[in-house]
């Protein structure tokens, strides 16, 4: 992996689709970064500047929803992609994920070639 690849911050307090997520992306070429809850995924978007943020909307501290509301209202952070990756599979999540700011949606259990071609369509 180069050191000029794509830093990927993965928000998502489970260790098991942190390190899922971390594998995938790493295979792909990705630069990975991980925060366990919302409120540190907001502190390592400001000190990272991930090219995007995947976002589980489920955490402690500052649910995923709340943080993509405030990386939005961040006029430093606002352009970063947001892909809501969560177990949130109801009617009416996608859409509640949509109006909170994320780009994209993608429901867990998840497939690493529906993530990467998610990751791939958000980025430029």
């Amino acid at each position: 992996m180069s050191n000029n690849a794509p830093v990927i911050l993965v928000a998502d307090d489970e260790p098991i689709n942190q390190n899922l997520a971390r594998k995938v992306l790493q295979a792909h070429g990705y630069s990975c970064i991980i925060a366990g809850d919302g409120q540190q995924a907001l502190d390592l978007a400001r000190e990272h500047r991930p090219a995007l943020v995947i976002m589980d909307l489920s955490m402690p501290v500052l649910d995923g929803w709340e943080a993509t509301r405030r990386l939005r209202a961040d006029p430093e952070l606002q352009q970063i992609p947001v892909l809501a990756l969560t177990a949130h599979a109801m009617v009416g999540d996608r859409e509640k994920a949509m109006g909170a700011g994320c780009n994209a949606y993608l429901t867990k259990p998840f497939h690493p070639s529906h993530l990467i071609g998610h990751i791939t369509a958000l980025l430029p």
